[in-house]
């Protein structure tokens, strides 16, 4: 264990909130190893670096020596959490679940030590409270309490529809905390509700309450939302290492430095210096491509990070086109316009969108900007199309 100040300043790296840092204090000069908590509903089947800004928080705890529990809502997940929702989330079956929970496990200790870290499903203490127990659970908080939460009051005042097992979550996740017997449990913003609950059930139940440190929602690669599939600005974890590599180096540069802070293992001093490297005239893009580098290497390797680089600069430093590219064939004499193409290609959605990538100067041909919307192109090929920055496809017309 090392000294308290050094602890707290690494445990509130990227946080957004520390409820309450006074306690943490009190914790941490006890001396003894703290009871970790972050819960993770099995929902989809990947994880992505949104969620690993918790699971990098986890691991700074270990690093301090403290036991890490990783809690797996397969019970809570059949309900949906309803934070940031303005809609009832439908629940998912028991086999989902269990499906989804199995690939978690094997996508955190990618980050984790596996020897460090206790893997909890709260089935194990939820279900044998069967009726009885959960009424009683129930009692601890009234309707007028959950309505304080944000999104509840906002759907109630909406006259959007609230089922009633949406009040059961925060109450499940609370309780989550009296059975592990948490000392800090670690959440996204969106969670503050859900994180206090666990203290005032806790305090019911006669114990300590926890400390809730607040991560802040990682923002995705478009700069504006939080990273989501939904939106299509997220980077998963088990995505394809050139992927992964060619994504991060699409954030602007400003961004890059927030991802440094929460999903780096570098330190704050290394950061800092690598900042002033870049303030000092060094290429914004070097720090970029090591940070990638870094993710990459996480997740599928360090080799897999070098060729990822390598394959990188093919493309886009030195103008070349990657080896393993879609070879696609199109029945039909042509010749065919280039609109059509792409979207036979699956380069574009349609070829309204293919004519709006033209216009914008997105779409290649054998490495040369294509200005004309009325191109069309001859002959039996192949033809390199490239639109934006990573999607290739080299074509060529098969006649019938």
């Amino acid at each position: 264990m090392i000294d308290v100040e050094s602890s707290l300043a690494l445990i509130k790296r990227g946080a957004e909130e520390l409820l309450v840092e006074a306690e943490l204090v009190e914790k941490l000069k006890s001396g003894r190893p703290l009871r970790i908590k972050a819960g993770f509903d099995p929902t989809a089947p990947d994880l992505h670096l949104g969620h690993t800004v918790l699971l990098n928080k986890l691991r700074h705890f270990q690093e301090l020596g403290h036991h890490v529990m990783f809690l797996i809502g397969d019970f809570t997940g059949m309900i949906g959490d309803p934070s940031g929702k303005n809609t009832t989330r439908p629940p998912l079956t028991r086999e989902q679940i269990l499906e989804n929970a199995k690939t978690y496990q094997e996508q955190v200790f990618k980050i984790l030590d596996p020897q460090l870290t206790e893997i909890c499903f709260n089935s194990a203490w939820i279900e044998p409270l069967g009726a009885a127990g959960m009424l009683r659970l129930a009692s601890t908080h009234t309707v007028a309490r959950m309505l304080e939460r944000d999104d509840f009051a906002k759907r109630y005042a909406g006259g959007q529809p609230i089922a009633i097992h949406e009040f059961l979550y925060p109450l499940c996740q609370g309780y989550d905390s009296v059975a592990m017997r948490a000392d800090v449990e670690l959440g996204g913003t969106d969670q503050k509700f859900n994180l206090l609950v666990g203290r005032e059930l806790q305090k019911h139940y006669g114990q300590a309450p926890q400390c809730v440190l607040m991560m802040p929602l990682l923002v995705g690669l478009d700069g504006v939302n939080k990273m989501s599939k939904s939106l299509g600005n997220y980077v998963g974890i088990s995505e394809a290492p050139r992927e992964i590599f060619g994504k991060l180096m699409s954030v602007s540069d400003e961004l890059m430095w927030r991802y440094y802070e929460l999903l780096s293992f570098r330190s704050l001093a290394e950061i800092a210096a690598l900042r002033g490297e870049v303030r000092e005239g060094r290429n914004p893009r070097d720090a970029k491509v090591a940070l990638a580098q870094e993710i990459v290497a996480r997740f599928h390797g360090q080799q897999a990070a070098d060729d990822a680089l390598s394959d990188f600069e093919a493309r886009f430093r030195h103008g070349g086109v990657p080896d393993d590219i879609d070879e696609v064939s199109l029945s039909g004499a042509g010749p065919w316009p280039l609109a059509q193409v792409l979207k036979q290609a699956g380069l574009s959605a349609s070829t309204s969108e293919a004519l709006r990538m033209i216009d914008q100067g997105g779409v290649r041909v054998d490495g040369e900007k294509i200005s004309d919307r009325g191109l069309v192109l001859a002959g039996s090929g192949p033809f390199v199309l490239q639109v934006g920055k990573r999607r290739f496809a080299r074509i060529s017309f098969v006649s019938l």
